[in-house]
């Protein structure tokens, strides 16, 4: 089954932070996309981001111009993450100002054959909207992930605790931890959904499933997405980049 997509990506400052440290890429025609959220404050966040979503958007975007198979390109996903992280880490040692930045980074590679690959650092997220239903597919590099996989706070705690920010992860701020690597099959009718934790630190899964449930075009559906977290507080930048899987080859 070869299979098509349609996608959108939009992103916001929020409502109380002065700069915007998300950055995202988008490629439709060659199923490349990706989201991440900086961190480090006088725009330092921003440059990581940005250098991040370069590096790892470039290294994929010729991984599928040379038609590299799935595989193949899940192993060039994986150097390309060690890569961003050496990048930003070499930033820092030329820039001592930006000293302690970072960037989380969620970037997702759909294949024609409908399956994907997606390599994951942080806490921004991939999501999948199946029949109706919400999956959260990355798993969070926090500290109160950690807690949860570890049975010592609960879910709904962790949303609530004081150091739901706290990265146990994250590109150029720490040790270069192996990053996610994982695969998967994409259905006509899936909504994927990328975004920074400014979303899913307002909105909670129920939220975004009821936004998700709306049959609208997917770039009224991201501002939609994005309005509502900043209703909410919009306490953070905000990105979302969606994919829909359309039916038919």
């Amino acid at each position: 089954m070869t299979v098509r997509w349609e996608s959108a990506g939009l992103t916001d400052v929020g409502r109380v932070r002065k700069g915007n440290e998300d950055s995202f890429f988008v490629d439709e025609g060659r199923g490349v996309f990706l989201v991440a959220d900086g961190m480090g404050g006088h725009a330092a966040g921003e440059i990581a981001s940005a250098l991040a979503a370069r590096t790892v958007g470039g290294t994929l975007v010729r991984g599928v111009d040379e038609e590299l198979e799935p595989d193949l390109l899940a192993e060039a996903m994986k150097r390309s993450l060690h890569a961003a992280h050496e990048a930003i880490l070499a930033h820092t040692m030329a820039d001592p100002a930006t000293e302690g930045m970072g960037t989380t980074l969620t970037a997702l590679v759909v294949c024609r054959d409908g399956t994907y690959r997606l390599g994951h650092v942080g806490d921004s997220r991939m999501y999948l909207f199946r029949g109706g239903e919400l999956t959260q597919v990355s798993h969070d590099h926090t500290w109160v992930q950690r807690e949860v996989d570890e049975g010592r706070l609960t879910e709904h705690g962790a949303r609530r605790h004081r150091l739901s920010h706290i990265l146990t992860r994250a590109l150029g701020a720490d040790s270069a931890d192996s990053p996610d690597i994982e695969s998967g099959k994409l259905l006509p009718g899936d909504l994927v959904l990328l975004c920074s934790d400014g979303l899913t630190g307002m909105l909670t899964d129920r939220m975004i499933t009821r936004i998700l449930e709306e049959d609208a075009p997917l770039p009224d559906v991201a501002a939609q997405l994005i309005a509502e977290g900043n209703a909410r507080g919009g306490r953070d930048n905000i990105t979302a980049v969606l994919v829909r899987i359309l039916p038919g080859g």
